[in-house]
């Protein structure tokens, strides 16, 4: 930076922090603001130019109602064709199943020039929201007079889920759910319509959509191209239906105005998406639980598994796309769970949360009628989550099995089918099976979509190896009947592990889908190794049920609890945690200093990617023909005129988490100039703490978008459904 562009940066801040001081408002606000809570935020005085009734209007149309939640992401209608932007990686396992060896769609990408050469993504649905209620007083008032924690907690989740199921049956067009937005204490019914027909329309290549890959995951400052374009069709007469060549696209009640010109450093944005968890309620014993046992436990797991899936993915090209989402699952959260545990550590969280829950402590101790309602809340957490601890491992253990060993899932989805259809009296398991074969084969075929024998039985010998070191009071019993009285455990379980899979025909897919569940008599004749082990495995699960269910029936009172006492201590309202539903959060594109010395610039450009391009990391290859159109200054609109070059990333002070990966960027006048994928490696920790001054949040830049599907894919043909000028 020149010494003017310095000085004019300076002037810039120091203004601005005079006109914050001045008027009295607060620039940073944490929060992911339920649509409820939207009007007691004044946008207005953070910078937004329109109305507050065009982000939400529950009597009329708003930029809401341009929102969707695409596969546990967010996207957003860009065209009055049902056209969504979103992230690359949240399309990503439906660009995989759409994959073969010969039409290598993740690494080549895929740009459908006619409506007719978009490709089903596979598993991917749209849910729109139509509406919202609060329903806490119906909730709760099922369980006023329960005592016992199990019985509470099960009253509380089937009144959820009959308040759901009345509001579907009152309009079939609609999903239902009822969603805690406080734990035990407030609910709320939402109501959503669900689109089940979604196609890939362009995503980019790899080298584009993944640039950095792992190296540059949760960092900054980042170069990806994290979007791709998706539509949402209906049946001819407009309503929902599954994938049909006759369907027509879907046309939104409102989609999001496409803005070419971006922002500028210290612009208003906001967000609107779907969140997925946060847990800043919690008090100190939750964020130990979370530092001492999951983030660790599941992160280490996570790596053993990436390497044994990424060694298998060297055999052949097929092997590699098969797990290819898996691994980048794993390889997400394994990163972010370790920027968390640095995050947590760096901040002494658990010590900031002790000293908040003593002083929390004695308010109660302070207080006659707090003191008589409350007195005992504190050492009861404490209580619970010693109990909670005491069985960590083994619970973490049982939470994985599953997803860790792919021929589990496939035993647990045969053995419950199974049991299901043996319930049933014998002349009617022909049509039980009949009705319901699909819907099982369905279930199989994901798992084996991402299955690999070698990969399974190397993951699987861990798994049994780890909890063969249990203590006795946490042992899997499945386990222990495995190495019997062996004094080699490490020669029992590769004993076992070996003959199980040379014996077992759920290796065979063919067998399987074409035998084993073709008929009641082949399946309830069958039986192996890995069906026993897994038997076991569920009946224990089974066993531990009755005091699980009571630990979290205590730990939904308690919480609830938790946040009440601690709004009358603190004289506040509290915001509550993200949990999947639609958000709003706000800022601005803004830097910060990562650390001594060490500012980091709120945008990127292409000159960073052909710098990183040369560090020899195969993560930051680039298509040629970037660098070619960069030296030819071929940037078209879409370039930046203080940094002469496009846009790529750009940075943000605003709230989001999981589930935010491709939440439209919007500036002061609700326009579309970004779309949200990541964090800052230091905000991992977002989902216990944020602050203003290390929590910030990435996105890749609109200009960069529309260079790329310009100049690189030559999809100017979407860039005018847009309604983009060239």
């Amino acid at each position: 930076m020149n010494k003017k562009t310095l000085v004019t940066s300076l002037l810039t801040i120091v203004l601005l922090t005079i006109g914050i001081l001045q008027s009295g408002y607060k620039p940073w606000e944490e929060g992911m603001f339920p649509l409820s809570e939207i009007h007691k935020v004044d946008l207005k005085k953070a910078g937004l130019k329109i109305s507050q009734n065009e982000i939400y209007n529950p009597k009329g149309t708003s930029l809401v109602d341009a929102l969707v939640n695409v596969g546990g992401c967010t996207g957003s209608f860009i065209s009055n064709q049902g056209l969504i932007i979103t992230n690359h990686h949240c399309s990503f396992s439906a660009v995989q199943q759409a994959s073969t060896p010969e039409h290598d769609y993740l690494t080549n990408g895929f740009v459908a020039e006619t409506k007719e050469q978009e490709i089903q993504a596979k598993g991917l649905t749209c849910r729109i929201t139509d509406s919202y209620e609060d329903v806490s007083d119906r909730v709760l008032g099922a369980v006023a007079q329960v005592t016992d924690p199990a019985s509470r907690l099960k009253l509380i989740n089937d009144a959820m889920k009959n308040i759901a199921l009345e509001a579907e049956q009152k309009d079939p067009g609609i999903q239902a759910e009822v969603s805690e937005m406080f734990i035990g204490k407030s609910y709320v019914l939402f109501r959503y319509k669900t689109i089940q027909d979604v196609r890939l329309v362009y995503v980019p290549n790899r080298q584009i959509g993944e640039y950095g890959g792992e190296t540059d995951n949760w960092v900054w400052p980042r170069h990806t191209g994290d979007f791709a374009f998706m539509r949402a069709y209906v049946a001819p007469d407009g309503s929902p239906a599954k994938y049909a060549k006759n369907n027509i696209p879907y046309t939104p009640k409102k989609f999001l105005k496409v803005n070419p010109k971006g922002t500028n450093e210290e612009d208003f944005v906001f967000i609107l998406g779907y969140p997925g968890r946060t847990f800043r309620h919690r008090p100190a014993q939750f964020i130990e639980y979370q530092q001492q046992y999951v983030l660790p436990y599941t992160s280490n797991l996570y790596d053993f598994q990436n390497t044994t899936m990424e060694n298998a993915g060297k055999k052949d090209k097929a092997t590699e796309i098969k797990l290819a989402t898996r691994i980048k699952r794993n390889a997400n959260v394994m990163k972010n769970y370790r920027g968390k545990l640095q995050g947590l550590k760096g901040i002494d969280l658990i010590s900031q949360k002790k000293t908040e829950d003593a002083a929390l402590a004695k308010f109660i101790n302070g207080n006659v009628d707090v003191k008589a309602r409350y007195g005992s809340l504190m050492e009861d957490i404490d209580n619970l989550y010693k109990l909670i601890n005491g069985d960590a491992k083994r619970d973490l253990w049982l939470t994985q099995i599953y997803n860790s060993t792919s021929l589990l899932g496939i035993s647990r989805n045969i053995n419950v089918f199974k049991t299901a259809m043996e319930a049933q009296p014998e002349n009617q398991r022909a049509a039980f099976l009949t009705q319901n074969k699909s819907r099982l084969k369905q279930f199989l075929s994901a798992i084996y979509d991402a299955y690999d024998i070698d990969v399974d039985k190397k993951i699987f010998k861990k798994m049994l190896t780890d909890a063969s070191e249990f203590s006795t009071d946490q042992y899997v019993s499945a386990v222990n009947k495995v190495i019997g009285k062996s004094t080699n455990k490490e020669q029992a379980i590769e004993n076992f592990i070996n003959n199980a899979f040379a014996k077992s025909k759920l290796t065979d897919t063919s067998y399987v889908f074409n035998t084993l569940i073709s008929s009641p008599k082949t399946i309830s004749a069958y039986s192996d190794e890995i069906l026993s082990f897994e038997k076991d495995i569920s009946t224990q699960i089974a066993q531990l049920k009755p005091e699980k269910d009571r630990r979290d029936g205590i730990l939904n009172k308690l919480m609830g609890d938790y946040v009440n006492v601690k709004e009358k201590f603190l004289k506040k309202d509290f915001i509550p945690d993200a949990n999947s539903t639609l958000r709003l959060t706000y800022g601005h594109v803004r830097g910060y200093w990562a650390a001594d010395a060490t500012y980091m610039h709120p945008y990127t450009t292409i000159k960073g990617i052909l710098e990183k391009g040369t560090t020899g990391n195969p993560e930051f290859d680039y298509p040629a023909q970037i660098r070619k159109l960069w030296e030819a200054k071929d940037f078209g609109p879409f370039a930046k005129k203080d940094l002469n070059d496009v846009p790529v990333g750009l940075l943000y002070n605003m709230d989001t988490t999981g589930g935010n990966s491709g939440s439209p960027i919007m500036n002061a006048y609700g326009e579309l100039i970004g779309v949200n994928f990541d964090r800052a490696y230091g905000a991992t920790i977002n989902d216990y703490a944020w602050n203003e001054s290390y929590s910030r949040s990435i996105g890749v830049d609109i200009r960069y978008v529309l260079w790329v599907a310009s100049k690189i894919d030559k999809a100017n043909f979407l860039l005018e459904e847009m309604g983009v000028k060239i």
